[in-house]
Order: structure tokens, then sequence, then C-alpha cells
């Protein structure tokens, strides 16, 4: 049986309670980011709003992190891996905004929330982290929730399914890359690559994809894509300064609740049953890896109760 924690000093909570109010602040701008970008796919091309949200995240990014301000910030030890991450979180980006125009806001949320169970199953040969046994039933069902949403072959959700797999994919060997990269090169150096790189990429594609915004709200919603992006990210690292991972990670799973708020306020969505049961498994099992790491990070001794 696990023991319970010592209770943490009042500063340490004071930081905690401040990381997850900032943590779901966080996931409230992702869940803008998401609305704006499915609105906006009725009208644009995917491929568009993708290079808007990367500019004007790196412009905004730019006022912080540059080269001036931040002498060496593009040193890398890593350069091919650094590109490749950034090529990763391209390709989720673009994937999960083509997978928006045809599936509801909590259809891909409760898709890409498999992306920890990926990370935790792939980390093994990656990273050398192997799963226990316990984790990878945990994965399994995680799993099983994932075909709960998606049905394939049931006449459940749209094609564009499978775009949101694999953004999930992409994202999961983004997220171990950024883990790789650690090691190496400070964050500020990764984050300014990450729009760097996806911005230039994208680029090239301007010509064959640009339409012009037909009113005003759409030329507002290109900006806003970029400004919620950055302004989530930059939330997430002032979490993750006051408090660990372990922590945090649980509040990340409060998304669906915008999402699902969104989806209806704005577009009139109501997820069907499946989707929440689906979901819920998936979020379960995800909590109860959290779970699993905070059982194995304690010191023996302290752990459990015979």
């Amino acid at each position: 049986m696990v023991s319970a924690a010592p209770a943490p000093p009042p500063d340490e909570r004071r930081n905690r309670l401040a990381a997850i109010a900032l943590i779901a602040a966080a996931v409230l701008f992702f869940s803008l980011l998401d609305s704006s970008a499915k609105w906006l796919g009725g009208s644009l091309n995917p491929m568009q709003v993708a290079l808007a949200r990367y500019v004007v995240s790196v412009m905004l990014v730019s006022l912080m992190l540059n080269p001036w301000s931040r002498p060496g910030i593009t040193r890398t030890r890593r350069p091919w891996l650094q590109g490749f991450r950034s090529l990763l979180l391209l390709g989720s980006t673009v994937l999960n905004f083509l997978a928006l125009q045809y599936l509801q806001l909590v259809e891909t949320v409760s898709i890409m929330f498999a992306g920890p169970l990926l990370v935790a199953l792939l980390s093994g040969p990656m990273l050398g982290e192997w799963a226990g046994p316990r984790r990878l039933v945990a994965i399994g069902v995680g799993f099983i929730g994932v075909l709960v949403v998606t049905r394939p072959g049931l006449g459940g959700l749209h094609p564009a399914a499978l775009f949101c797999v694999a953004g999930c994919f992409c994202y999961a060997f983004y997220s171990i890359t950024t883990r790789m990269l650690a090691a190496s090169d400070p964050p500020e150096t990764t984050m300014f690559y990450s729009g760097m790189v996806g911005m230039v990429l994208l680029l090239p594609a301007l010509p064959f994809v640009w339409t012009w915004p037909q009113d005003t709200l759409s030329w507002v919603l290109l900006v806003a894509v970029g400004a919620f992006g950055a302004i989530g990210h930059w939330l997430l690292i002032l979490a993750h300064q006051r408090a660990p991972a372990t922590v945090l990670a649980p509040f990340i799973y409060s998304q669906i609740i915008w999402m699902a708020a969104l989806g209806w306020l704005v577009f009139g969505d109501v997820p069907d049953a499946y989707t929440f049961a689906g979901a819920g498994i998936v979020i379960a099992s995800g909590l109860y890896l959290l779970y699993r790491e905070r059982v194995r990070a304690l010191p023996e001794g302290a752990s459990r109760k015979p």
C-alpha cells in the first residue's frame, strides 16, 4: 500500500497551485487554437493556417528569444536531431489541422490523448526506459479506448481520423526527441528551432495554398492561431518551472472539457457516447501510467507500507 506523502512546505504548495492554474490556462489556449484552426479550415487551406500559426508564433517568441538578446541560442550540438524534431512537430500540426476539417474537436483531442501511451511504449527501444507488465497492460487498454473513439470498419469516424492518428505518432516521436535533446541543448535553443524550421519549410508552399481571407474575422483568427500557440507554450514553460511534470500532467486532460464546450458553442457539435467512453478509457490509462511513474520515483523505504 502506498503511504501518504508528507505535505509540501507552504511556498511549494503555492507554487504548485500557481503551476496548476498555468497549465489549465495553457490547455485553454491550445483549445482556442484548435477551434480557430477548425473554423478557418472551412474556407482556407490547412497548410495556409499552419503557416500563419508558425509565422505569428515565431514573431512573438523572437521578441524574447533571438540571437541578439540570447547570444548562442542557435548553437546546437545535435543539428540533425533538432531538424528532425521540428519536422515532427510540423507534421503533427498540419495533420491535426487536416483532421479538424472533418472531425469534432473532442474527437481529435481524444485520439491525441493517446500520445503519452505511445511515448511510454516507444521509450523502451528509443530511450532504454522499458515499460513493465502493468504499464504494458495500461497502454493496451488505452489503445482500446482509441479504437472505441474511432470504431474502424464500423461506420464510426470520418476517414480523416487517420490524419489524427498519424499526427499522434508524430507528436509521440516529437516528445521523445525533445527528451533526447534535453541532454545536449538548452530549452531556449530547442524552442527557437521548433518555430523557425517549421516556418521555413512551409514558406515555399505559400504560393500554391494561399487564398485571400474573405472577412475580417478570418484575418483575426489567422493571427490568433499563432498567438494562442505561443501563449500556450509560454504558460506551459512557466508551469513546469514551478512544479514537476508528474504533478501537472493529469491537468492536461482538462483540455477535453474546453474542447467539448467550444465544439458545442462554436460549431454545435455534440459528441456521441462512444467518443466520451473511449476518451474516458484513454484518460484513465494515462493517469494510471502517471501513477506508476510517481510510485517508481518514490524512495523504496518510503514508497509502500507492508
